[in-house]
């Protein structure tokens, strides 16, 4: 009985894991095959060793394109985990139309990232046509460049990927704040512990697991950034001069732009190399606390 038990249930694994293996881990292993070869999807690919690496990180644009993505990374991070947590923890006080407003700091989620993009392309415009500068007219403060200023342009772009995120990041914190037992709020505040002690001994480690995860989902999501780049920047992707450009891009430009496709592919395990080493340095650091 046993044993039929096991034959079952690897049969109904069988086709899922097969189907994953070929879509997933193929993929992955023939992208560190081609990252070794010369290949523009017209000939066959040419084997050339470490060429495309050494090309990679003796190429100017490479590096600041790397700046670029940990800039997202290192501010987008932090960031949009305070500013979620924040507003979980006080909505999750709220019980008047709380539903409501959670679902209002969840649609941006939900919106198509494109379209997100475009609005916000569209706030960031000049007057009379963007909202943002039409309002510090009013103020009497001078129009800004945004998205055309090499200075301002990846935090106009990285302020539209937070937006983005929030929502979800909100309602993965209500969730982890609902799954602590009310019970050691209670007992804490018989012992007369103030608010801001139960947060720092209480709530803050119970919520610990959640925090694990956000970190790493969120890390993961601005260190593969692109749609919001890609959209917002149109006329001049990743620009003005690669000041947003992130490794993902470059990645695209050079396989569907340039048809370098084993250059493109020697960018991809750069960039899956940097995904794991980051994950699994956060996941350390955060059990080790």
């Amino acid at each position: 009985m046993q044993t039929k038990r096991v034959l079952w249930a690897w049969g109904f694994l069988a086709l899922p894991i097969v189907f994953y293996s070929w879509i997933r881990f193929y993929p992955t292993l023939d992208a560190f095959w081609l990252s070794f070869t010369d290949w523009d999807l017209l000939n066959e690919p040419n084997f050339i060793g470490l060429d495309n690496y050494r090309q990679l990180f003796n190429d100017p644009q490479f590096w600041q394109v790397f700046k670029n993505t940990f800039t997202y990374l290192l501010a987008g991070t932090p960031i949009s985990l305070c500013f979620a947590f924040v507003i979980a923890y006080f909505l999750d006080r709220v019980r008047f139309m709380q539903g409501f407003i959670r679902a209002l700091y969840f649609l941006p989620f939900l919106t198509t990232a494109s379209a997100m993009a475009w609005v916000w392309r569209w706030f960031y415009q000049p007057v009379p046509i963007g909202i943002i500068n039409g309002l510090l007219a009013d103020f009497g403060i001078s129009q800004q460049p945004f998205i055309r200023s090499v200075d301002q342009a990846l935090p106009s772009v990285l302020l539209t990927a937070i937006w983005a995120g929030v929502g979800f990041q909100i309602v993965i914190f209500m969730a982890g704040l609902r799954a602590i037992p009310q019970t050691y709020y209670e007992a804490a505040r018989i012992d007369g512990l103030g608010e801001w002690a139960i947060l720092r001994k209480i709530t803050l480690p119970l919520l610990k697991p959640t925090t694990v995860f956000l970190v790493v989902f969120s890390s993961i999501g601005f260190l593969r950034i692109f749609d919001q780049v890609y959209n917002i920047t149109t006329n001049d992707p990743g620009g003005p001069l690669n000041s947003t450009k992130p490794l993902v891009l470059m990645i695209y430009q050079s396989a569907f732009s340039s048809y370098q496709m084993g250059y493109a592919a020697a960018q991809t395990v750069v960039l899956f190399t940097i995904l794991l080493i980051v994950s699994l340095i956060q996941l350390w650091v955060m059990r080790k606390r």
